[in-house]
C-alpha cells in the first residue's frame, strides 16, 4: 500500500506570488504581493517563490520584482526564491540579495520552444553563464526540469531525458532539483517510478515536486510521491497560476488543500494550517475573483456541525 511507504515529514513551498499571479487578468498592486508574501512567511512554509526577473515586457504582472524584494519582511529559517531567465535576470536577482534562484528548462522541446523561445541546449548554455555569475556566492540555485511528466506536444518524455537534464543541471553546479509537471499529465504510477529512478540515480540531491491539478490527479501525484522518496512540494495558495503554454491548462495544485491531506495522513509539515486558510481566504479578494481551492470553502475534515434539528 502507498501509505505504507509514507515519510514522517515534508516541506512545502508556495508559488503563488510567482508562478500564480503572473497570470492573472489584473496586476496585483505591489503593497498587496508585499502584504501577502509576509503573511504567508509566518505560516511555517519552507520557501516563498517571490517573484520573476525576466524582462516587464514579457510579463508584466511581475514588473515590481525588485520592489517586492525590498519590500518584504524576511522571516528566518523561511527561503525566498526568484525565477530568472538568464545572466541580465541573475543580476537583478543578485542585486535584490535573493537567497535562491531557479533555472527551469522544459525537456520537451517544442514546449521550450513556446514557453522559452529556446532549444533545450540553448536552455543550457544560458544556464552555463547563470552559474559563472553565482560561482562562490551564498546564493543557491535550483533546476527545475519542466514538463518531466510529459509535454503537451511532444508527449510522455522517456525517462533518460528527465535523468539527462538533472545530470547537465548538477554538472553545472546547481544545488537542488524540480520536477515539474509543469502540463498537469502526470499520473500516481508514472510519478512513483520516476521519483524512485530519480532518487536512485541522485541520492543525496535535495528534489522537489512541482504538479498542477489539470486532470485533476494533483494530490494523489504528490502522495504517490512522497512514497517514493520526495520530501518537499512546490504548491500555490488558493490553487491559482498555471502554464500559459500548454493547451487546457489549470492551476497549480493548492497549497492549503497539500497540507490538509499530508497533515490528515499523520506527515509533519511544519505548516499552521489555520494560518495558511486565514490567509487563503482572502486571495480571492486580492485578485478579484473565487479561486480553486477547496479546504478554504469546505472547511477541515476535523470540523464537525451541529446535527440537523429533528
Amino acid at each position: 500500500m502507498i501509505t505504507a511507504n509514507l515519510p514522517q515529514r515534508i516541506q512545502i513551498n508556495d508559488v503563488a506570488v510567482r508562478d500564480g499571479f503572473q497570470s492573472e487578468p489584473a496586476f496585483v498592486p505591489t503593497e498587496e504581493k508585499i502584504k501577502l508574501i509576509d503573511r504567508l512567511s509566518c505560516t511555517g512554509l519552507a520557501k516563498i517563490e517571490v517573484t520573476s526577473f525576466v524582462s516587464p515586457k514579457a510579463i508584466p504582472n511581475l514588473r515590481d520584482a525588485a520592489e517586492v524584494m525590498q519590500g518584504i519582511t524576511r522571516v528566518p529559517g523561511v527561503t525566498y526564491v526568484a525565477l530568472v531567465p538568464n545572466e541580465r535576470g541573475c543580476e537583478r536577482a543578485q542585486a535584490a540579495a535573493v537567497d535562491e534562484i531557479n533555472l527551469v528548462m522544459s525537456i520537451g522541446e517544442s514546449h521550450n520552444l513556446a514557453n522559452m523561445r529556446m532549444t533545450c541546449e540553448q536552455s543550457l548554455e544560458q544556464f552555463r553563464g547563470v552559474m559563472k555569475l553565482v560561482r562562490g556566492s551564498a546564493m543557491r540555485v535550483n533546476g527545475t526540469v519542466a514538463t518531466a511528466f510529459g509535454c503537451p506536444f511532444d508527449g510522455e518524455q522517456p525517462l533518460y531525458r528527465v535523468l539527462w537534464a538533472a545530470e547537465q543541471y548538477l554538472g553545472m553546479g546547481m544545488h537542488s532539483i524540480t520536477l515539474a509537471d509543469t502540463t498537469g499529465m502526470a499520473h500516481p504510477r508514472q510519478v512513483e517510478q520516476v521519483t524512485r529512478a530519480f532518487r536512485n540515480a541522485f541520492p543525496d540531491v535535495p528534489l522537489t515536486l512541482h504538479f498542477h491539478n489539470t486532470r485533476g490527479m494533483g494530490l494523489a501525484n504528490a502522495l504517490a510521491g512522497a512514497a517514493a522518496g520526495a520530501l518537499s512540494f512546490d504548491a500555490s495558495l488558493g490553487g491559482i497560476g498555471g502554464c500559459p503554454f500548454a493547451p487546457g491548462a489549470t492551476g497549480n495544485i493548492c497549497t492549503e488543500d497539500l497540507v490538509h491531506m499530508f497533515d490528515a495522513c499523520g506527515i509533519a509539515t511544519g505548516v499552521d494550517l489555520d494560518a495558511l486558510l486565514t490567509v487563503a481566504r482572502d486571495l480571492p479578494a486580492i485578485v478579484g475573483h473565487e479561486v480553486p481551492g477547496q479546504v478554504m470553502r469546505s472547511g477541515k475534515r476535523t470540523e464537525l456541525y451541529a446535527r440537523p434539528a429533528a
